[in-house]
């Protein structure tokens, strides 16, 4: 691989770039985009669903990373203590207040968290699956519709690429939810695109080539389980990609912010800034 394609991901975010999440962000609110990587405006409220996310991936990654250095599966307890130390301290140094939802709070949710990752443990099949990377940073240079290089790279972080019995490499996505995915939910799903964007541009997948997903969903549950959802991302997807994200970032230099009302704004960290704008 190239040298840029060595970098840790704080050195790829120092270039000139677009992610998963500004796209996402930009598309599903431009206003809180405007606020969050503009104006780089604190959070007045940390939804508690944002670091618990981080602590269980965390434990997921812990676990993963066992795996491919010794060949056999982390010890729960370990898993489930890790992203306990996790959680409590990014709750701890929140600069903002943590809002938990009303049935839950720091006790239950390091209880559920626990309960998930003893879930998620527990499902994985790992013989004759060879672990190729986790948490990997990957970046690859952004090309208009005709084919022109831009300024921007595409950059993202890749929770597990494995190759599974048949042979076939995988970039998993590790989600934690209530409800359960639906096949549109996964197949419209960006994350996705990018993965297979960066998998073809770093040469893990042929250029005519589809590129294999997976979405592996912990669901938060009384009783929780582990839900997998497979996928392909077609040339035609990673095309596409690269247009919604050069067309984004013309949108972004020609400033239009604006707010969107959906579901998420009750639990939004720029509600107050959102109605005063």
């Amino acid at each position: 691989m190239t040298n840029i394609q060595l970098k840790t991901l704080a050195e790829l975010k120092e270039s000139l770039h677009i992610s998963y999440s500004q796209l996402n962000t930009y598309m599903s609110c431009s206003l809180k985009y405007y606020f969050r990587y503009v104006q780089g405006r604190p959070a007045e409220r940390i939804s508690s669903a944002l670091p618990f996310g981080r602590a269980i991936h965390s434990g997921i990654e812990h676990f993963y990373i066992t795996y491919k250095r010794r060949q056999e599966k982390s010890d729960v307890k370990t898993v489930q203590e890790l992203f306990a130390d996790i959680f409590t301290t990014e709750i701890n140094k929140a600069e903002a207040p943590v809002v938990f939802r009303r049935d839950e709070n720091k006790d239950t949710s390091i209880e559920m968290g626990k309960a998930m990752l003893k879930a998620f443990c527990k499902s994985a099949k790992l013989k004759d699956t060879k672990i190729i990377g986790v948490e990997m940073p990957l970046s690859a240079r952004l090309y208009t519709e005709k084919g022109k290089p831009t300024d921007f790279l595409i950059i993202g972080v890749i929770d597990a690429l494995i190759k599974n019995c048949d042979g076939d490499i995988v970039a998993i996505d590790n989600k934690t939810a209530l409800r359960a995915k639906s096949s549109e939910d996964v197949e419209k799903d960006l994350q996705f695109s990018v993965y297979g964007y960066l998998l073809c541009a770093n040469k893990y997948v042929a250029k005519t080539e589809d590129a294999y997903c997976r979405m592996d969903v912990l669901r938060k549950l009384k009783r929780p389980k582990v839900e997998k959802y497979g996928t392909i991302r077609t040339p035609s997807d990673r095309k596409r990609l690269a247009k919604i994200a050069v067309n984004v970032l013309t949108a972004i230099e020609n400033q239009a912010f604006y707010p969107v009302r959906s579901w998420m704004c009750s639990g939004c960290e720029y509600k107050n800034s959102c109605y005063s704008w």
